[in-house]
């Protein structure tokens, strides 16, 4: 298993940096990738054929989040530049038609046996009108909302999966911390592009009773994604 680590450069540096996982995958050699990309919004491909898809990456570079736009995932989601982590896996296929449940599946359990490494204990799905609404997320109740048992229940991760000839690639997002500031840039973006949005729903590691330190989540995400597999690391800096 080839363990990429760090931050690139530059986001376009980065992008490329996770392009290497899937030239790896290709050549017969899976890999894994945890790090925390630069601060921006990523928009999804659904995102940029609505109307106030323009709108929407304005609001997004007015707030100082550069916009972005993606290869893999839904709607819309933000990056602190520190603490909001992104997870890839990388493994070679025979055949692009088969697979994609399975790859889904064994992603989702191993970021919950991450998760509960870390004192959390997430449940499959995630509450209405989330950020990047999918089938594959994962969800908490925060420590607080937990003692006053109201039941809230705040999506801290989202799970996509990209698919070509020869690799497969399952990747997405896990919130550590600063959940008031990603809220807070995410409202009026996915206000502009005119898609149900509530700042609530947002969760993190953090404040669902696990570290805010996200070196820590980190290593718990990389060492869980690779599992037993012997690994040799590349520096992506």
């Amino acid at each position: 298993m080839r363990v990429f680590r760090g931050q690139a450069a530059s986001i376009d540096a980065d992008r490329e940096a996770s392009e290497r996982l899937l030239s790896a995958a290709a050549d017969g050699e899976p890999a894994v990738r945890v790090w925390a990309p630069h601060r921006q919004v990523a928009f999804g491909r659904r995102d940029a054929r609505l109307e106030g898809y323009d709108r929407a990456r304005a609001v997004a570079d007015e707030r100082g989040y550069p916009p972005i736009e993606r290869d893999v995932g839904g709607r819309a989601v933000a990056y602190d530049g520190e603490t909001t982590l992104a997870f890839a896996r990388a493994e070679p296929i025979a055949d692009f038609r088969t697979g994609t449940a399975e790859r889904y599946e064994r992603a989702t359990a191993d970021l919950e046996r991450a998760l509960r490494t870390l004192g959390l204990e997430p449940v499959r799905g995630e509450p209405d009108d989330s950020f990047c609404p999918g089938t594959h997320s994962l969800s908490v109740t925060d420590a607080a909302d937990a003692e006053r048992r109201d039941g809230r229940r705040r999506k801290l991760v989202g799970i996509a999966q990209r698919v070509r000839q020869d690799a497969a690639l399952v990747a997405g997002v896990v919130l550590v911390a600063n959940r008031d500031a990603l809220a807070g840039v995410l409202e009026p973006v996915y206000d502009a592009l005119g898609v149900p949005f509530e700042p609530r729903t947002v969760g993190t590691v953090a404040d669902a009773g696990g570290p805010a330190d996200p070196d820590i989540v980190r290593t718990a995400l990389e060492d869980t994604l690779v599992g037993d597999a012997r690994s040799s690391v590349t520096d992506v800096r």
